[in-house]
């Protein structure tokens, strides 16, 4: 025993060993394992010198290979990969991909980085800073020391703008009230480069075209006070005439047929259209004039203005009708102070057909695939409208379980217009340079369930989607339509609804009209931000209106049909707010919350049910199969596997949060919690403990588990392997089953591990 226990130690010590990478090095080199950092002295705050020391550390160079504990496994596979033959394959791969180079130590430039190291220090304030550098071996590694000694930092003490009486200089006055530059702050060189950004953003809303940054300087005089210095803004001598010139909108001109092969553009006399302010040249009459005055904001006489600039390029981009955009400003010949507009479109094809082939899965244990084919018509009435047409079929078969033979087969069209613009009586004013679109979508879909029933949808709506910025948007559908209609229902399944009644709510005809609403409100695209949230907020209802003019009230048995179908009357609401909290790295916290709710009333006695709230699968509860939970304390285990599980409920609420962080390169990891439920809001005899109480929390179904995620950029695989700690249909005072956990039992993991496999983050 003992002499194995040494072998084992040796073979650690060797493999420790080969993981640090410095086995492999070449004959004088040293491998480079990085640096530390001293900021030292006692004029300077220890706040301040430790904020220095974070900032230093971040832009010392180069930086050593990445470690683990001491161990260097990537730069372990960049030498175990050897030497490939050719520049592509595995080896190629696995050494340049997913190994890492030795970072030697004759590549470390002490002298420079200090000098980096002494500048930084003073672009912050720290004046006169003295710092050296040094370096210690231990075997064949190197690290390097720096040592900082700062001064005291000096002050802002006045910011002074322009005084003369030119359009340039009281320009730039104008926007000291905004500056970065405030007083008793920190001199800071990179808050001064930012300054002359600023204002050169402020000088393009007022017509200032051509101007510069680098037309502004700011002087610092450090010899007014005892480490205080002024900083003086100042346009420079130099500065061109043209840039000091406020510019107005003069013609605009649009090629909205143009080539970008083209050496030069030839007008004849007949391509030439003059719309209100605009000169449109379109040799082939491919666009009504009209889009033009919905997309392009500057009109003649118009002080020229980089937002306007900006939103006109975004609206012409967001039409997604031309491939490329672009856009030149001139100098009109003939007058002054004046600009010529001109813009370059490039139509992409008008029609286009594609092809696609997918394949799924879900919690079910149902996988399968689908086609789609879909075409486009991106100009159908000259006026930059969508028009798409797709036909899909699909199959889903589940392998094993008890829903083998089973099938699913679905196939289906879906039609949708897009007018890029709002279609109704009255006027819409959209200020973003988003598109505002009216939507009308016709669809058809006939699914049929192998030996159960085949289900037959019908699809309307109309409404329209318009966004006030990149943050918010709205959705709103005057009418949304749904119709479904149950055929060839068999007398197996008819048997199951006599043991499971809710079973017949699957087959029940629906018809479902009335608006939809949908706010949206994100700030994750702003990547620097510690904190980030997603929030969407819904509202649907139907036979709203209808309802109240027929009087329809079921429970007075006044109920009213349509084609001999009930139409669903409802409220349902339903908000979804996420938050995103970065934890340095590429590591990140990721919270969910959802909270629904929906009313039946009037022509009916429950909601619909494609309409009602369900919980678990792979982007609910991933402990649990897809719904298969509640609602309330409900125990559906001996119905939900037959026939797919249907528990569902009018009230859903739902809490998910995940640790995020990257393993390795493109492969994330996670661990993740999820907690929630549903319930009724009535009681139902069939399902005992289903409604809503003021015990709810009790009621609460919790799973945890792990996955992986594989971001190849254009596609991101996840797997999550969960498992449940706490189950809501077992007793009271037996929920919690964290005790039973028992990863080498094989019926536990049959009966409790769910794996799930999906394409995309689930939130």
């Amino acid at each position: 025993m003992k002499k194995n226990s040494i072998l084992y130690f040796l073979f650690i010590i060797m493999f420790m060993a080969s993981c640090s990478g410095t086995k492999n090095l070449p004959e004088g080199e040293l491998l480079y394992v990085g640096a530390t950092i001293k900021v030292e002295g006692n004029t300077t705050p220890k706040k301040e010198r430790k904020a220095l020391q974070a900032e230093f550390e971040a832009i010392v160079r180069p930086k050593p290979n990445a470690s683990i504990l001491g161990l260097r496994p990537k730069l372990f596979i960049y030498n175990l990969a050897g030497t490939p033959k050719k520049q592509k394959g595995f080896r190629y791969w696995l050494k340049n991909k997913v190994g890492e180079a030795p970072v030697y130590y004759s590549k470390v430039d002490l002298e420079y980085n200090k000098l980096v190291l002494q500048n930084n220090a003073e672009n912050n304030g720290y004046f006169n800073t003295k710092s050296t550098a040094d370096s210690t071996r231990r075997g064949k590694t190197v690290k390097a020391i720096y040592t900082v000694v700062p001064k005291r930092q000096y002050l802002i003490r006045d910011v002074q703008f322009p005084q003369d009486s030119s359009v340039l200089s009281t320009a730039v006055s104008a926007t000291k009230r905004r500056s970065l530059l405030k007083k008793d702050q920190g001199y800071n060189l990179t808050t001064i480069k930012e300054e002359r950004i600023r204002i050169d953003a402020r000088l393009k809303e007022k017509g200032f075209y051509y101007f510069h940054p680098d037309f502004l300087k700011i002087q610092v005089d450090s010899t007014v006070a005892d480490h205080k210095v002024d900083l003086i803004v100042m346009v420079k001598d130099e500065t061109p005439e043209l840039s000091q010139t406020q510019y107005r909108i003069n013609d605009i001109v649009v090629y909205p047929n143009y080539s970008i092969n083209a050496d030069s553009v030839i007008v004849a006399p007949d391509a030439i259209v003059h719309h209100n302010d605009f000169t449109i040249i379109d040799s082939e009459n491919l666009f009504k004039p009209r889009i033009f005055d919905r997309t392009l904001y500057f009109k003649k006489d118009d002080l020229y203005n980089r937002t306007n600039h900006n939103l006109s390029l975004n609206r012409l981009v967001n039409l997604g009708t031309f491939k490329f955009v672009k856009n030149e400003f001139k100098v009109a010949d003939t007058i002054g102070n004046y600009l010529d507009a001109y813009y370059f479109l490039t139509p992409l094809p008008k029609k286009s057909i594609r092809l696609e082939l997918s394949a799924k899965t879900n919690s079910a244990n149902y996988s399968g695939t689908e086609l789609n084919l879909n075409w486009s018509n991106r100009n159908l009435l000259k006026g930059a409208e969508l028009l798409t047409v797709s036909a899909f079929a699909g199959l889903e078969v589940q392998v094993s379980g008890v829903n083998n033979g089973f099938n699913v087969y679905r196939f289906g069209n879906e039609a949708n217009l897009i007018w890029p613009r709002i279609v109704a009586p009255f006027r819409f004013e959209s200020s973003s340079g988003f598109v505002p679109k009216t939507k009308a979508t016709l669809g058809y879909e006939f699914q049929k369930r192998t030996k159960l029933y085949s289900l037959q949808t019908f699809k309307g709506s109309f409404g329209y989607l318009w966004k006030e910025n990149e943050r918010k948007e709205h959705q709103f559908n005057v009418t949304e339509i749904t119709y479904a209609s149950p055929n060839n229902v068999t007398p197996l399944y008819q048997e199951k609804i006599a043991e499971n009644a809710s079973l017949g709510k699957v087959i029940e005809k629906q018809l479902i009209f009335g608006p939809t609403y949908s706010y949206t409100y994100t700030n994750t695209m702003q990547k620097r931000r510690k904190n980030t949230f997603y929030y969407k907020a819904g509202v649907d209802l139907s036979g709203n209106i209808a309802g109240l003019v027929t009087g329809a009230n079921l429970k007075k048995g006044d109920t009213v049909k349509v084609y001999n179908v009930p139409f669903s009357q409802f409220v349902k609401v339903e908000n979804e707010f996420r938050h995103y909290l970065k934890l340095g790295g590429e590591k990140q916290l990721a919270s969910r919350i959802i909270a629904g709710a929906g009313f039946a009333y009037g022509n009916s006695d429950e909601m619909p049910f494609i309409k009602q709230f369900f919980n678990g699968g792979t982007n609910s509860i991933r402990a649990f199969r897809a719904r298969s939970i509640g609602p309330g304390s409900f125990d559906g285990t001996s119905t939900s596997n037959t026939f797919l599980a249907d528990q569902s409920g009018d009230l859903k609420l739902e809490f998910s949060t995940e640790y995020r962080a990257t393993i390795y390169d493109f492969v994330k990891g996670a661990l993740f919690v999820d907690a929630g439920n549903i319930w009724l809001l009535k009681e139902n005899p069939e399902k005992p403990g289903a409604k809503f109480s003021k015990d709810f929390l009790k009621e609460f179904a919790v799973g945890v588990g792990a996955g992986l995620r594989f971001d190849f950029s254009f596609l991101v695989l996840r797997t999550d392997l969960a498992f449940p700690i706490r189950k809501p249909y077992l007793p009271d005072g037996d929920r919690w089953v964290l005790d039973q956990v028992n990863f080498g039992d094989r019926s536990w993991r049959k009966e409790n591990l769910v794996f799930n496999l999906a394409i995309g983050y689930p939130f």
